[in-house]
């Protein structure tokens, strides 16, 4: 345990983290997306396991140590429902509550058609996979700095 770490943060997290750097994109998806295959093709090819967290929930402790970024014109993404565009689902109204409040000021959130969003994702640091059951829960966080 460690003083000022959410404790239920995991080492693995954690880990994959402290190695991201300014820009490094971490992915992070649902218990549908094919996490493993993503996750080899990422820069570090590590897939980090999250269970018990839904996708707001996993961003607001991943926003609680890392920054995003706010230099680029989108410092996260969603993955867009199929056949609907940039209208968001209930689980990226939830989620873009939680980015909203994490974005720095001049940031924002894009969304990404879902075939774009597994093609970035390969691009990826890392992957984690946190247990949200709704679908396209799926999301693209980019680190920023801390000044």
């Amino acid at each position: 345990m460690l003083k000022g770490i959410d404790p239920r943060m995991t080492a693995d997290l954690l880990d994959l983290l402290m190695r991201l750097g300014h820009g490094d994109e971490l992915v992070l998806v649902d218990c549908n997306y094919p996490a493993h295959a993503t996750a080899s093709e990422t820069v570090s090819g590590q897939l980090v396991e999250l269970p018990g967290f839904n996708a707001p929930a996993a961003i607001a402790l991943i926003c609680g140590l890392m920054p995003l970024d706010h230099f680029v014109p989108q410092g996260a993404f969603w993955m867009e429902e199929d056949g609907k565009g940039a209208a968001p689902a209930e689980v990226h109204r939830d989620a873009l509550a939680v980015l909203g409040a994490e974005m720095p000021e001049g940031g924002a959130v894009g969304s990404l058609e879902r075939q774009a969003f597994y093609a970035r994702a390969r691009t990826g640091f890392g992957v984690v996979r946190c247990t949200e059951t709704r679908a396209f829960g799926c999301f693209i966080l980019r680190k920023g700095v801390i000044f």
